[in-house]
């Protein structure tokens, strides 16, 4: 298994410095030939999709994770419309910016460079596969990919058009890897190989995240909970909170920018709650809430101290009724993951305080939780969102995947 490991992140790293030694058109020209490789192959990776839904159902899995491992024509579909805003991005590798003059006569700058070989690891969702190998091609890194055992058919395939495409375009074949061995036990050795991997990208639940954290001698872009906010301002326009409410909660169940905890003030705990309310208990949400909540709430449960902090992931919600902006602002800042918290306000002071004061990776105005998404800014794709304040914060697209290195241009020099 060491020489397995090892012999992978060589390769990887071999990979890397060949591959940016060439010219960048190769990188648009092969993500154009994987969107026409996987239209060839999709019936065969929705076969194999089925197969992975069909064991998932085996081991009785819930509905939120049977909806992360679906992928049929719509996640295709999103995922080629994810492949050309990919193409469509500028390539901004070896841009040089910021070149100035010092005193001494030499001239310093900034180059945008890749961060080299990335390790990623995640659970359940396929479309991972294509986003972070797509997203690692265009900004020139190498990437290890190591999908769940939940996914692995639909993955396999997958990962078959892409090693077609590289192929095709006289790429490094190893730029990408897949792991396909579900022992867990490589994941603990790739976390050790410092000397070959960069940085380390896991995506999945918190004992994952948590895990790799403790155990990587590399740097980890993770984000452990999507603890998201949405806060109803005593100056909102009560129809546009009720729409957000219900969007932000119930689009999309599963996912790490869903709405977890609404916040309304004192001024709409009658009226307005009573109409959030009904729409989400229509929609089959539980409700859990503080004693305001409780009384008004017909059928709502009292929220405990875990409710605050808990990422559902399902239909329920905590809702709690507060005083003040700065109330809420402050169970946010206690409460929340530094995930994505929005604000339903018509009052500008009253935004503007709350985009400086609460400390999230994403912050909101008038608007959904749910474009907290790589794709809805501009991005193409995600690999990732990172809670972390280093290097990179929110959804993590191109740019996220490179850094920076100084330039120095002198004519001769010397330091006195």
């Amino acid at each position: 298994m060491n020489t397995y490991i090892e012999t992978t992140c060589k390769n990887a790293k071999n990979s890397f410095y060949e591959f940016n030694k060439l010219k960048p058109e190769k990188i648009n020209n092969t993500l154009q030939s994987l969107i026409k490789d996987l239209i060839k192959n999709k019936s065969e990776i929705f076969k194999a999709n089925k197969k992975d839904i069909k064991n998932a159902q085996i081991e009785k899995k819930d509905e939120a994770f049977l909806d992360r491992l679906h992928f049929g024509n719509k996640e295709l579909n999103n995922i080629f419309t994810s492949i050309e805003k990919i193409i469509s991005l500028p390539n901004i590798l070896g841009q040089i910016t910021d070149m100035t003059f010092q005193p001494s006569g030499i001239k310093v700058g900034e180059m945008v460079v890749p961060i080299g070989v990335i390790f990623m690891i995640y659970e359940s969702r396929p479309n991972v596969t294509i986003d972070s190998a797509c997203l690692s091609i265009k900004s020139g890194n190498a990437i290890i990919l190591r999908g769940g055992s939940e996914s692995f058919f639909t993955n396999t395939l997958l990962y078959k058009s892409i090693r077609q495409s590289l192929k095709k375009n006289s790429l490094p074949p190893n730029i990408v890897q897949y792991l396909k061995s579900s022992n867990r036990d490589l994941i603990s050795e790739i976390l050790k190989k410092d000397e070959y991997v960069d940085l380390v990208i896991p995506r999945g639940g918190k004992n994952l995240i948590r895990s790799v954290t403790n155990n990587s001698s590399i740097p980890v872009l993770k984000h452990l909970d999507g603890i998201c906010h949405l806060y109803i301002d005593s100056h909102a326009n009560e129809s546009m909170a009720l729409k957000l409410t219900i969007n932000s909660k119930t689009q999309r169940l599963s996912t790490c920018n869903t709405l977890e905890t609404l916040l309304v003030h004192a001024q709409h705990k009658n009226i307005l709650l009573k109409k959030i309310a009904t729409q989400l208990k229509k929609k089959g949400i539980k409700i859990f809430g503080d004693k305001n909540v409780v009384n008004i709430v017909k059928g709502s449960k009292l929220a405990t101290e875990e409710d605050w902090k808990t990422e559902y992931l399902g239909p329920m919600i905590s809702i709690k009724v507060v005083q003040s902006l700065e109330e809420a602002i402050n169970h946010i800042n206690k409460y929340g993951s530094g995930h994505t918290d929005s604000i339903v306000t018509e009052n500008i002071t009253n935004s503007e305080k709350f985009l400086k004061e609460v400390d999230s990776s994403s912050v909101m105005v008038n608007t959904s939780t749910r474009f907290a998404d790589g794709f809805e800014y501009g991005l193409g794709a995600e690999i990732g969102i990172s809670t972390n304040k280093l290097h990179a914060r929110g959804p993590v697209g191109l740019e996220g995947l490179t850094t920076k290195k100084w330039i120095v241009i002198g004519n001769g020099q010397i330091r006195e």
